[in-house]
């Protein structure tokens, strides 16, 4: 193991926003703190490995994300995502389009998207809208879009129907997009 105290207190600071990350998709603390350990180890273990390409930060969660999806295919326990969620929610969806299916309003301008995802802020206000979606749309979420998971394979793990995961993948881009509007893009609506 490296004995380099600049890199140990790199990987001791991201420790907490690596272990809110594991635990979203793992729904348990201890395999959540588990994975994380395992991330840390494998860069300590072989610090070489980092070739400065990208962040540290972007390196070691990218150990993670294997890590978490290594987890995730050896669970042997089935965990159930309710089909139906609050009617209230799906009113509000149902509200943003009108009866032919088209949106009500044109999504507002977010600007030149490659030059947004360069500003780390953007990640802070992405993590605290994830984190105001329910657990089971942001862990179905997650599973899809950044552990790049297949929706049957996503399916299989949380016992579902393939139009289950859909609605449920849908209402989290729909409840993102307005957050995202909200906290991000600055673009309050005034009624």
């Amino acid at each position: 193991m490296t004995s380099n105290p600049t890199l140990h207190r790199e990987l001791e600071a991201m420790r907490p926003l690596l272990v809110r990350f594991a635990h979203l998709q793992l729904r348990n603390q201890a395999l959540a703190e588990d994975a994380v350990q395992d991330a840390l180890i494998a860069v300590l273990e072989k610090p070489e490995r980092f070739a400065g390409q990208s962040s540290l930060r972007t390196y070691v969660t990218g150990i993670l994300k294997f890590k978490i999806i290594d987890n995730l295919r050896a669970s042997t326990r089935e965990r159930q995502i309710d089909s139906c969620e609050d009617q209230s929610e799906d009113d509000a969806i149902d509200a943003l389009f009108l009866a032919d299916g088209h949106t009500r309003e044109q999504p507002l301008a977010w600007g030149d998207p490659d030059r947004t995802l360069e500003q780390k802020d953007f990640f802070k206000v992405l993590e605290v809208c994830l984190e105001k979606l329910p657990a089971k749309t942001a862990r179905i979420f997650m599973m899809r879009e950044w552990l790049e998971l297949e929706t049957d394979e996503i399916c299989k793990e949380l016992a579902i129907t393939t139009s289950n995961a859909w609605v449920l993948l849908y209402r989290a881009r729909i409840r993102l997009r307005e957050c995202l509007d909200l906290n991000w893009f600055g673009n309050r609506q005034t009624t």
